[in-house]
């Protein structure tokens, strides 16, 4: 059962408080005798979030999104090891989300950069970062994320004047996944959460309140699906928002080279809680279907 009343900075309710104000906007011209308006100037009233056309199949599978992107790195920062960050050039839109994320053990950035221009490009600021030790634990991670999007809304980043500081996420593969988890479940008025193919020793995460898509790989050894994923899943309860997609065939290093139906779903799975963006709906819930790409897909279906 979902509690009775949520955060004000739940993307739920934010995405509902916009309805309504839309929906009064709306009606408010209607008696007035004004035109009626096109789909997406009716969606860009409803939601001060959204970015961007109205999405297709194809522009979430699209290599590159909108926006044009542009990337600096990111030198001597405070509480993690560096990295990239990529924005948008553009701020004809206003402000954007932004997602920390981070590596797995051992390895760096760069094993996940495909993410950052193709992310960045459907309109987020996504800062791809270097850990303290490439041996960091998940816990570590976790706080690495945490670091990152603090240091992305300082004056120390170039992007901070784009970046909407209520509407942050964070992402990650292996131990970057479980620390994913554990960023999550510290920080809780984060908006979404995306842990790939996840490690991590804690199985259960009964306090974790951000809406979490986890994305496993059936034929995965280091981090097996039914170890670590599915109990993640389980345990996350689905008040929160929740779902899992398993990669048919796929092994634990699905994420280290571009992965279209990983994408596709992350980039809506963001859209929709960091963006409050309801067109993304439709790629979520129900969602994939069993076949082909994916093994198994499974979700609480986000409020619409």
């Amino acid at each position: 059962m979902r509690p009775a009343t949520l955060p004000t900075n739940h993307p739920s309710t934010r995405a509902r408080l916009g309805r309504a104000a839309a929906g009064a906007t709306l009606a408010l011209g209607l008696i007035a005798g004004g035109n009626a308006l096109t789909s997406g100037a009716a969606g860009a009233a409803d939601n001060p979030f959204q970015r961007g056309p109205d999405p297709t199949n194809a522009s979430i599978s699209a290599e590159r999104g909108p926006f044009a992107v542009t990337q600096q790195t990111i030198t001597n920062p405070r509480g993690f090891g560096g990295g990239i960050i990529y924005f948008p050039t553009s701020t004809a839109e206003g402000t954007f989300g932004a997602v920390a994320i981070s590596p797995g053990f051992t390895a760096r950035w760069s094993s996940l950069s495909w993410l950052g221009p193709r992310l960045a490009s459907q309109g987020f600021v996504v800062i791809g970062i270097e850990t303290n030790s490439v041996f960091d634990q998940p816990a570590s991670r976790g706080n690495q994320l945490l670091a990152a999007l603090d240091w992305a809304v300082t004056s120390s980043s170039p992007a901070a004047s784009r970046i909407d500081r209520t509407r942050l996420a964070v992402a990650g593969h292996s131990m970057g996944g479980g620390g994913t988890l554990a960023a999550a479940n510290t920080r809780p008025a984060l908006q979404a959460a995306v842990p790939l193919a996840p490690w991590n020793q804690t199985k259960n995460w009964p306090n974790l309140r951000v809406p979490t898509l986890i994305v496993g790989g059936e034929s995965d050894t280091v981090a097996p699906v039914a170890q670590h994923s599915e109990p993640f899943y389980n345990s996350i309860p689905a008040a929160a928002e929740k779902a899992y997609l398993e990669l048919n065939n796929a092994d634990h290093f699905f994420p280290n080279s571009p992965n279209t139906p990983t994408a596709r779903l992350m980039i809506s799975w963001l859209k929709r809680f960091v963006d409050d963006d309801t067109r993304y709906t439709q790629f979520l819930c129900p969602g994939p279907t069993a076949g082909g790409d994916t093994q198994e897909y499974r979700n609480t279906c986000p409020l619409t």
